[in-house]
């Protein structure tokens, strides 16, 4: 196999706002793993700097972690691949992403099956993303849930984390009276200012509450749990599989990502060990394009909630993947083998 690496910066559709900052643009690295046939696997990083990556570190270990791929020379090897990255490169899990979605790529484009058939799941139980609606001002959240609704987008995630919380949750739900709505307030409150907010959300019929407190405040999460009239879910605060049984009594919903997991194999392993623990599971993303997001659509059938907006947030995209008309995770319309993703 041969395999390669190129950084990508894509614009975004609108300034994101979280809790912790604004973003303008994406920068993703998209690999490359090629068979002696022809057949081309695509991956995504979408590296966040929370987790203390950036694209640059990124670029700086993919080198070893293409070696690997390149060692194993079968992209069906996929546990050694995975053992192997971990031995040459042990953080940076969205550069090990990348390289674990591009062999999955590969692997189920050599089989000539759609990822999710290569895994054996059944894309007719599959459910709607959730849109996201960041930060901003009172005017501009309206227009952007507005936009979402006219769209066909049923379910919002708004994040919050700001002194105006109330007021902006309020305008969201004003002009869309009829949505599904999550908050995420990425860590924002402590574990008493997150009570008091879980109150008055209830009122707003939010259905669940994403990370209120920061990670490394388990006993703060406990604490919001045990007094929350609404689920809460754990992502900061859940990043691999390992992480799950010092969170299950303390959530209701585990949040995974692939840029967090390190690619697919373990995300599935967080899946499994969630639903031992009695857990829900969500599926979210970072910014990214559809060289990673296509491959995280395919974990549908496995999950209770998605939250796989990351590309429809960008004003544009180099690639093609899995549809979502309306939000709705479209499987059964994958008619390419591997992920979906594509050069648009």
């Amino acid at each position: 196999m041969k395999a390669s690496f190129e950084r990508r910066e894509f614009p975004l559709e609108h300034p994101f706002t979280i809790a912790r900052g604004t973003q303008e643009t994406a920068a993703n690295v998209v690999v490359r793993v090629e068979d002696d046939e022809g057949n081309v696997g695509v991956g995504g990083a979408a590296p966040s700097a929370h987790y203390g990556e950036t694209a640059g570190t990124v670029e700086a270990v993919m080198p070893e972690l293409l070696a690997v791929v390149e060692r194993a020379d079968d992209p069906h090897d996929l546990a050694r691949i995975e053992t192997g990255m971990r031995e040459v490169v042990a953080d940076n899990p969205a550069a090990r992403a990348a390289v674990s979605i591009a062999c999955h790529d590969l692997a189920a484009k050599r089989a000539d099956l759609p990822l999710y058939r290569y895994w054996g799941l059944d894309a007719a139980n599959t459910l709607d993303t959730s849109f996201t609606i960041g930060i901003d001002d009172e005017e501009t959240m309206r227009r952007k849930t507005a936009e979402a609704v006219e769209a066909g987008y049923g379910t919002l995630k708004v994040k919050l984390g700001t002194s105006r919380d109330e007021q902006l949750l309020a305008a969201v739900r004003e002009t869309a009276p009829d949505a599904t709505i999550r908050v995420d307030a990425n860590e924002a409150w402590t574990p008493k200012e997150a009570v008091r907010n879980i109150e008055w959300l209830a009122d707003y019929g939010v259905e669940f509450v994403e990370q209120p407190v920061p990670a490394e405040n388990r006993e703060g999460l406990k604490y919001v749990y045990e007094r929350s009239p609404l689920p809460i879910a754990a992502d900061e605060s859940c990043v691999v599989a390992s992480d799950v049984p010092e969170v299950a009594d303390r959530c209701d919903i585990a949040n995974l990502k692939l840029m967090k997991t390190g690619g697919l194999r373990e995300a599935k392993r967080l899946i499994h060990a969630a639903r031992a623990h009695g857990l829900e599971v969500m599926c979210g993303c970072m910014i990214e394009s559809n060289a990673s997001i296509a491959a995280a659509a395919h974990l549908a059938p496995l999950l209770d909630y998605a939250d796989l907006d990351g590309s429809l947030l960008l004003a544009e995209d180099d690639f093609d993947g899995v549809p979502m008309p309306a939000g709705h995770v479209d499987l059964q319309a994958v008619e390419r083998a591997g992920t979906g993703a594509r050069e648009a």
